[in-house]
């Protein structure tokens, strides 16, 4: 039977990045914290990581809440809340920065998405590891919705229910995060002394 991660361990960290996101949607805080292309260009460059836990509007956080809780379920004992802060602040400035190298056309972007995108291809990678079958299935999702949108372009209902572009190149960016950090903790550990 499938228990729920509730463990305070497991518990805490995607909380409190869901409680971070709506605090900064309630006091309206995305004027000083999203990625704005101008704002970094004058030196405001902490919005390339900030602009990730900013959103549109109310139903743009929803959605990027129940990502959130998708990867609690999925993933929460790959993780600890320090190593789910260490995960989410590399993706986040990995995403940032990789849309403000190759994605000249945004301009301004916000949400979680991209970064979490990174976090479910990091999961499904942890899956496989630990030979998994459903690590491969979801890796093989991830990867074909990611490569339909860039063929495909964003699905037009949902940027009309963010009242914004989905920043598709943001989804593309944060799985090659999620690969790449795999890759790093896989280093890491060989590297590490027994």
């Amino acid at each position: 039977m499938f228990e729920l991660p509730t463990n305070k361990e497991y518990v805490i960290a995607p909380l409190s990045l869901a409680i971070l996101s709506t605090v900064l949607m309630l006091f309206n805080l995305g004027y000083y914290l999203d990625f704005d292309r101008t704002a970094i260009a004058n030196g405001e460059v902490w919005r390339l990581l900030t602009g990730q836990f900013t959103h549109s509007n109310w139903y743009h956080l929803l959605l990027n809440i129940l990502g959130i809780v998708f990867i609690w379920l999925l993933h929460a004992e790959y993780t600890t809340i320090k190593k789910y802060w260490v995960n989410v602040g590399l993706l986040g400035a990995f995403t940032g920065l990789m849309i403000w190298l190759f994605a000249p056309n945004i301009v301004v972007y916000t949400g979680l998405s991209g970064l979490l995108h990174g976090l479910i291809v990091w999961g499904a990678l942890e899956d496989i590891k630990r030979k998994l079958t459903t690590g491969y299935l979801l890796l093989i999702g991830v990867w074909a919705k990611v490569l339909w949108e860039q063929y495909a372009g964003a699905s037009a209902d949902v940027a009309m229910l963010i009242d914004s572009r989905v920043a598709i190149e943001a989804h593309l960016f944060g799985a090659i995060g999620g690969v790449l950090l795999a890759i790093i903790y896989l280093f890491y550990k060989t590297k590490k002394p027994a």
